[in-house]
């Protein structure tokens, strides 16, 4: 099987997984289509389909002397339409000597190419642990508030550092606690996740001890239809995984938002699922995903 992708692409657009040969020519036509309508460019790529993978992807900074340094990784396996939803630092699928092993091949990606500020090398890995490189994004991601928790720098303070040519030490940083976003979309989870543009009437934001909030949103906020869903991150950080998952689901508790639909009650949902709270999740996750039915209130 091989995967179709548009050079120009970004977001899950202009993507086509094809298992057979004779589906290749009208995947080709249909995802040339999406991309040139989507990015004004039309050009693809193939690759080999790594089926049911993680994707995990290392943070790294480099300077204007050429060195690189990683901050180790985020896994952002769990997507719906190649759109991440959560992400969290350490993988739990990580181990030390593959955290070596994709550490330094992102640094070295990243000193080849001389590149200068924040990035994020994404890689997907099978079930033995192989990697293969996906893409670079080279700018500051949705979720770097996790890695910044967890090895306790501000990103973007480096980048504006590297950017006024302040060298880097080139030392590697790894995580000390544990970190977990869920990205609050404006879509109605209970109806296929569609958008939910509209007034918000009321909105709690959650608080505490290792709780982030990152948002642009008030009471009173009108959210357009024109632009990306995503209205709030909602990060929460503690000292292991099973503490960051106790301490997510208190925060979603806490996190009331009305007027439009979200996708909090999608996350508190899943903080209980036992694959998710295993740890035992591929990109795959999503294509089973059944939401339970509210409770009356």
């Amino acid at each position: 099987p091989v995967m179709l992708k548009a050079s120009a692409g970004g977001g899950g657009k202009g993507m086509r997984a094809v298992a057979k040969e004779e589906e290749l020519e009208e995947a080709w036509e249909s995802a040339r289509q999406e991309s040139k309508a989507a990015f004004g460019n039309d050009d693809m790529y193939m690759e080999k389909l790594i089926v049911e993978p993680r994707h995990i992807e290392i943070q790294i900074v480099g300077d204007s002397s050429g060195k690189a340094c990683h901050l180790s990784e985020r896994d952002c396996s769990i997507q719906r339409r190649h759109q991440k939803l959560t992400e969290e630092t350490p993988s739990p699928f990580m181990t030390k000597k593959l955290r070596q092993e994709m550490g330094n091949a992102a640094v070295k990606a990243a000193e080849y190419i001389k590149y200068e500020g924040a990035g994020t090398v994404e890689f997907l890995v099978d079930k033995k642990r192989n990697f293969y490189f996906m893409e670079m994004n080279t700018r500051i991601q949705v979720e770097h508030p996790i890695t910044e928790q967890v090895v306790n720098h501000d990103l973007v303070r480096e980048q504006i550092k590297v950017a006024a040519g302040v060298p880097i030490s080139g030392k590697n940083y790894f995580p000390s606690m544990h970190s977990i976003e869920c990205r609050i979309n404006a879509e109605d989870p209970y109806n296929d996740f569609r958008p939910s543009p509209g007034k918000i009437t009321t909105l709690h934001a959650p608080g505490g001890h290792g709780v982030r909030l990152d948002t642009h949103v008030y009471a009173g906020y009108i959210i357009p239809p024109n632009y990306d869903s995503m209205i709030a991150k909602l990060i929460v950080t503690a000292q292991t995984r099973q503490e960051a998952i106790s301490k997510m689901k208190r925060a979603l508790d806490e996190f009331v938002i009305e007027g439009v639909k979200t996708t909090i009650p999608f996350h508190r949902q899943l903080m209980d699922d036992p694959t998710y709270v295993k740890g035992n999740y591929t990109t795959a996750f999503m294509n089973s995903w059944v939401m339970n039915e509210p409770e009356e209130e």
